[in-house]
Formats: C-alpha cells, structure tokens, sequence
C-alpha cells in the first residue's frame, strides 16, 4: 500500500490494541491518525468509527483500521459510508483475501477475541496485500448503492 497515511478509531474494549498497532505502525514508517478514544472508558463505537467512514468517503485518506470488542459494530458503522470497504479480520488470510478480492480500504479488528500480536500480523498482511482487479473489480465495482 503506497499511501502511509492511516485513519484509526476505537472504542473502549479496542484502546490498548489500538495504542499497540498505532506504536508499530510508526515504528514501520507509517502515519496514523488517531480519531480516538484515547482511554478505557466507556464509549460508543460509531461516534469514534463515524470519524474514519468520513475520512475515507471524503478521499482525506485511502486506508483505515477501526477496532472494537467483536470488530462489528466498528465494521458496520464505517461501512454505511460512500466508498468505504471494511472488512472483518480475525486472522492473516482473511485480512489478504479482503484486500486482493474485496478491494478492502477498512480493516475492522476484533479486539477481545485475538491476541495483540496476531492483530498487528493481520495489520501487515492487509497493509501489504494488493487488490488484483480482474474478475474481482466488476464485483466491487457493484458494492456501493
């Protein structure tokens, strides 16, 4: 993926993985934006998820990461907006398969069920993995209403 600019949002059961991938990410050259929460407290999702659907449907940026308890709702909340393509990732060849045929621009993580090393594995697989187009664009190219 080209663009190093990320978005990022959570929710209270997402913060502490969040902080985690946020250190790696610039620690690997890329520039996350932190469109919050900034602490365990209890939130709700789409006030924070809301922020990355807009930074993505507006062009600001080209990627994102949100996280939550189950990765849901953050997935469903930033996939109401224009353009957007989140994905939920549990594990690396779900996070590949989301960008090679989904063309995926969101990576929704579940939080509470996989470990923080295996969300960060899942952050670099779907950062490095590539759309492949072909018969896979006409799909996608049928996503948005």
């Amino acid at each position: 993926m080209e663009n190093k600019k990320i978005a990022m949002a959570c929710d209270h059961a997402g913060f502490q993985m969040k902080e985690y991938i946020k250190k790696l990410l610039v620690e690997n050259g890329y520039e996350p934006v932190d469109f919050g929460t900034n602490s365990n407290d209890s939130v709700d999702y789409p006030d924070f998820a809301h922020k990355v659907g807009n930074a993505i449907s507006s062009g600001e940026f080209s990627t994102g990461l949100v996280l939550c308890g189950s990765g849901n709702g953050v997935n469903m909340t930033v996939n109401k907006h224009k353009g957007v393509r989140s994905a939920l990732c549990w594990n690396e060849e779900i996070a590949r398969l989301a960008r090679a045929h989904n063309n995926a621009n969101v990576c929704a993580i579940p939080a509470r069920f996989i470990s923080a090393d295996d969300a960060w594995r899942i952050v670099k697989m779907f950062l490095n993995s590539e759309f492949e187009g072909g018969r896979h664009s006409n799909r996608v190219n049928k996503i948005d209403l």
